[in-house]
């Protein structure tokens, strides 16, 4: 992996991380204003509480060394909830703003899932 890939990755990988740390949190503590929001969206609020924890605990595997497999379902997991986000607000005719955190995290996703070493990928099986 080159030096520019490598700073690349972890740029977008400490960013995503803090993002979903910080949200991660106050949907788990139901602070912040995320009630509001959730309420507005029309989704109950233990949702927030559920989100929240998975986010912290998706956050502890992408930074943690190995679990190649859980990293890539974290990925997975961050990329379901921002898309689902984006496309709640959209629904709702929300105002474009109120889009954008969700865009921002998903680029950051795919840029941190695009660039990550091989040593945080899941190794090719042979099936034959």
């Amino acid at each position: 992996m080159s030096k520019k890939n490598k700073i690349i990755y972890w740029v977008a990988t400490l960013f995503l991380s803090v993002g979903m740390l910080a949200g991660g949190t106050q949907q788990m503590l139901q602070i912040g204003g995320y009630n509001e929001i959730v309420t507005r969206l029309g989704y109950p609020l233990y949702m927030l509480s559920i989100i929240g924890i998975w986010k912290i605990l998706g956050v502890l595997v992408l930074l943690l060394p190995g679990f190649p497999l859980v990293k890539e379902w974290a990925y997975a997991g961050f990329f379901f909830v921002m898309t689902g986000a984006a496309i709640s607000h959209i629904v709702m005719k929300e105002p474009f703003v109120e889009v954008v955190p969700s865009l921002i995290l998903l680029t950051a996703i795919i840029v941190s899932w695009y660039f990550r070493p091989a040593s945080r990928k899941v190794a090719a099986i042979n099936l034959s």
